[in-house]
Parts: C-alpha cells; sequence; structure tokens
C-alpha cells in the first residue's frame, strides 16, 4: 500500500511498552516499522477486540493502513463503531493479524507448532469525523484488498456515506512477533520412528469469474491480473 512520506527523523522502530513485550518467547518479537507494515499489508482480515457491557468481544473486521495509522469501518449501526463515536476520549481496543506460513509436525505431540507472523496494536480508537479523511480511509480500505481498485470503481455517494462509520487507530503501541525455522524436537526424541519435519503454507488466487450482469466489452484490469 502507498504510504505517505515519513519524516527522516521518524525513528524506524516502535517503542517496546509493558504490553507490546510477550511474555512468551520474547525473542521472537520485533518492533521494526517495516516489518509491521509489510505483516499488516499483506493480510485482508484483523481481528478487532475491546470491552463491551464489561465482557470482551472480538470482532473480524477489513481494515486499511495509510502510513502509521489504521482504519477499520462499518455501519453507523455497528456497536463497536457506536460505542467508538460516544466514548470519550475514544474507544480502547486492541487489534491483531496473523499469518499462518507453515505447519511444524515434530516427533513429540509437544513440540508440534507453527510458522506465523503476526502484529499486535494497542491503542485507543477514534471516530473519523471529517470528510476528507473519511473518504482517504474508505479508498484505502478499498485500494487494501486490490491495489488501485479505487480508482477502478464508483466512489460512495452521499447515502452511502451516511451510512458508513470509519474509526481510526494510529500504530503507536505495536509489536510484531514472528516464528520461522524447523522443528524443535528434544535429541532423546531424534531416533522414534514419527516423520517430523515442515509443511509450507501459501497463499494463492483462482482464475477471476466474471459477473454474469457485467457491461459488454467490460476487461478485467491489470490490477486484478497481477494477483
Amino acid at each position: 500500500m502507498q504510504e505517505t512520506e515519513r519524516p527522516t527523523s521518524q525513528p524506524t522502530v516502535y517503542t517496546p511498552t509493558d504490553r507490546t513485550v510477550p511474555t512468551r518467547s520474547p525473542d521472537r518479537a520485533s518492533y521494526d516499522r517495516e516489518l509491521v507494515h509489510s505483516i499488516l499489508d499483506a493480510a485482508y482480515v484483523c481481528h478487532l477486540g475491546f470491552v463491551r457491557d464489561g465482557a470482551p468481544v472480538v470482532l473480524p473486521t477489513l481494515y486499511g493502513r495509510v502510513g502509521d495509522r489504521l482504519y477499520v469501518h462499518g455501519s453507523t449501526g455497528s456497536r463497536p463503531l457506536r460505542m467508538t463515536g460516544q466514548a470519550d476520549p475514544g474507544l480502547p481496543v486492541c487489534l491483531t493479524v496473523t499469518h499462518v506460513d507453515a505447519l511444524i509436525l515434530a516427533r513429540s505431540a509437544f513440540h508440534h507448532s507453527i510458522n506465523y507472523r503476526s502484529v499486535v496494536v494497542h491503542g485507543v480508537a477514534h471516530d473519523v469525523t471529517d470528510p476528507e479523511e473519511k473518504r482517504l480511509a474508505l479508498d484505502a480500505l478499498v485500494d487494501h484488498v486490490v491495489p488501485g481498485r479505487s480508482s477502478d470503481s464508483r466512489p460512495a455517494n452521499k447515502k452511502e456515506l451516511a451510512a458508513t462509520a470509519v474509526i481510526r487507530l494510529d500504530l503507536d503501541e505495536v509489536s510484531a512477533k514472528l516464528r520461522t525455522g524447523g522443528v524443535n524436537d528434544e535429541p532423546e526424541d531424534l531416533a522414534l520412528p514419527h516423520w517430523a519435519g515442515v509443511v509450507p503454507l501459501r497463499k494463492g488466487y483462482e482464475a477471476p469469474v466474471a459477473d454474469a450482469d457485467l457491461a459488454p466489452g467490460t476487461e478485467l484490469p491489470a490490477n486484478i491480473r497481477a494477483l
């Protein structure tokens, strides 16, 4: 995703906090800004957690990134988005993104694992009320799914904009966590007659299927072919 130019004085890493330093396998944590952005940009769905009526709630949703800011959208009747607009100074949230890159099959049940890349963001979500920022956010959400798609589709009209709420979450308190590599069996288990190894996973796309009512002569855009 295209992002605004970062000032040269801006640090290349996020500052660790008590909430972003993992208690287990802290050596797998990273605060590198470019790594965090790459993990966020490669996913489609995030999980947004917040507290409602004293109980935790976690919702899967689409998102978009513009520089060091994430945007999430939904219906104006959506409870978390409605809560964000009512909360002062905003709604405390935790947002996560995870990729599974491989299955790690060990000789022992205890050492089975996965290779993964994940990002956890803590912060306060704010309601986006500025019309220009709201359109920027909605374009970012569409372009997050397919780069350049916002310029190849009809923008939201006034009625659709009125029915859509957008919240923003700044990437201030954030960390990445990754597992890479192979099996970590105990030395005494290496001779056991159980298959062990790595099963890589990869993301792929099937050939696009055109809508039955597509206008005659409408060709498949290059940005979709590029997927």
